[in-house]
């Protein structure tokens, strides 16, 4: 009884939070929505005792991939006003997407023709068994290449995400380190020795 109500409870916060994510105004509150979704989905994880993936989605994924994520997000002078103007042109495609997973949510609850009764909950496995074996085996075995696809794929966003922090603007002002280990006390400072005055 209880894992069906941590479920609810889980389920409940990660529908809200993926809402916020999207309709959040400030982009650095969507990413902390983020990091609560990757939270709250670690903790079904741990429900059907997929203990590796839960920490790994929390160590990596929150602790570096989605900290990256909001500093870019911080340093990057995004408009919003631009950003929001730009909304509703592409908002057709927003309720394509979100019809189509609605659809396919609710085949996958009340259809039991999949082979998979959602109704019962995981056999326990015995105290012997390693999900991180198992998956270790099956990603460097079977899924090899998606798995180096994905990585480099991984890598090239990262790439992408930088460049843009470094992008040339205009009225930036960079720090020169050749010139200033060159320059000279005689260019920098001038003495100027003038006569003594008195106010009256």
């Amino acid at each position: 009884m209880l894992p069906l109500i941590l479920f609810y409870v889980f389920g409940t916060i990660l529908v809200a939070a993926a809402l916020a994510v999207i309709v959040a105004r400030n982009p650095v509150y969507s990413a902390l929505c983020l990091v609560l979704c990757f939270v709250t989905s670690a903790g079904l994880w741990l429900l059907i005792e997929a203990e590796f993936l839960a920490i790994v989605l929390v160590l990596v994924y929150v602790g570096a991939v989605m900290v990256l994520f909001l500093f870019v997000v911080m340093m990057l002078d995004i408009n919003l006003e631009e950003l929001r103007s730009g909304f509703t042109r592409f908002a057709w495609l927003g309720w394509i997407t979100a019809g189509v997973i609605v659809f396919e949510v609710a085949g996958v609850v009340v259809t039991r023709k999949l082979g998979l009764d959602v109704m019962r909950g995981p056999v326990p496995l015995l105290s012997s068994y390693s999900n991180t074996q198992e998956l270790g085996a099956l990603l460097y075995s079977k899924y090899a290449y998606p798995f180096e696809i994905a990585a480099m794929l991984l890598l090239v966003a990262i790439v992408a995400a930088i460049a843009l922090t470094l992008r040339h603007r205009r009225g930036l002002k960079v720090q020169n380190i050749s010139r200033q280990v060159a320059a000279r006390a005689s260019e920098r400072v001038r003495l100027v020795k003038m006569d003594a005055e008195r106010r009256e």
